[in-house]
């Protein structure tokens, strides 16, 4: 009796789980695409990808409750400011279309339950892994600052991706005043950058024309001092953003800092 108890509540999940897929193809497919997408694809997707999707809720929310709740509120009651992806990401596909009048909340629940066992897939998972820290490598090829770390990282960048984030729930007043740091920052950065690659090229020719290391001291004092004048820069945005956000604001990024 025991065993055949098993098997009826094993083939029951079961069904369950063949009908969640067949529901996710038929309410969900025909804008998100249900399998890995390639790195190259991903920008020219009309929604994101069920993967990316799932990926973002599971960063943000961890119980299977609470993720069928805001999933069954978000399919029947989209916003933006309820997006768990980027707020890039947001901008560049818009915000979905209630499906309220075509989708029950039991075929909402089905969905749910498939989506949180079997996405993200391991493999999109190590794939955005490998995209981030190539990213991240490369930011840190191309810094300007003599401190590269991730820790001391691009704060209004960051904010910019979680700017309309609910969970993080900046003010407008937040708002301006983060885009004025943003703006000065970045002005400052690129006239230092425009400078820096010149003398940079500078060095580089003179050393490939075998000139004396010598003739170029003068050059490499001012390389240094520009990256110093950038870290400079990059540390007062830091701290002038700090000053305008709220503990409950801080705590919320602290998980993207790489700290």
């Amino acid at each position: 009796m025991f065993k055949k108890s098993i098997l009826i509540a094993t083939v029951g999940l079961n069904f369950l789980s063949a009908d969640g897929l067949d529901l996710l193809k038929s309410k969900c497919a025909s804008c998100h695409m249900l399998e890995k997408p390639a790195p190259e694809i991903i920008p020219t997707l009309k929604a994101p990808a069920m993967e990316a999707v799932m990926y973002h809720i599971k960063l943000e929310i961890s119980e299977k409750a609470k993720i069928k709740e805001f999933i069954l509120d978000y399919v029947l009651n989209p916003d933006a400011k309820k997006s768990v992806c980027e707020s890039n990401k947001v901008e560049q596909y818009g915000v979905m279309p209630s499906l309220k009048g075509s989708i029950t909340t039991q075929e909402i629940s089905q969905i749910s339950e498939y989506l949180i066992e079997h996405y993200p897939s391991k493999l999109f998972v190590e794939m955005i892994h490998q995209i981030q820290h190539n990213d991240t490598l490369n930011a840190l090829q191309n810094s300007p600052f003599l401190i590269n770390k991730e820790s001391l990282p691009h704060l209004t960048g960051l904010l910019i991706k979680n700017w309309d984030k609910k969970a993080l729930g900046l003010s407008q007043t937040q708002k301006e005043k983060l885009l004025i740091i943003r703006k000065e920052t970045i002005n400052s950065i690129q006239q230092i950058k425009t400078k820096l690659e010149t003398l940079e090229a500078e060095v580089i020719e003179a050393l490939v024309d075998k000139e004396p290391t010598e003739s170029v001291e003068k050059k490499i004092k001012e390389i240094a001092e520009l990256k110093a004048n950038a870290t400079r820069s990059h540390i007062r945005c830091i701290s002038k953003t700090l000053e305008v956000l709220n503990e409950e604001q801080l705590t919320y990024l602290l998980p993207f800092w790489g700290m």
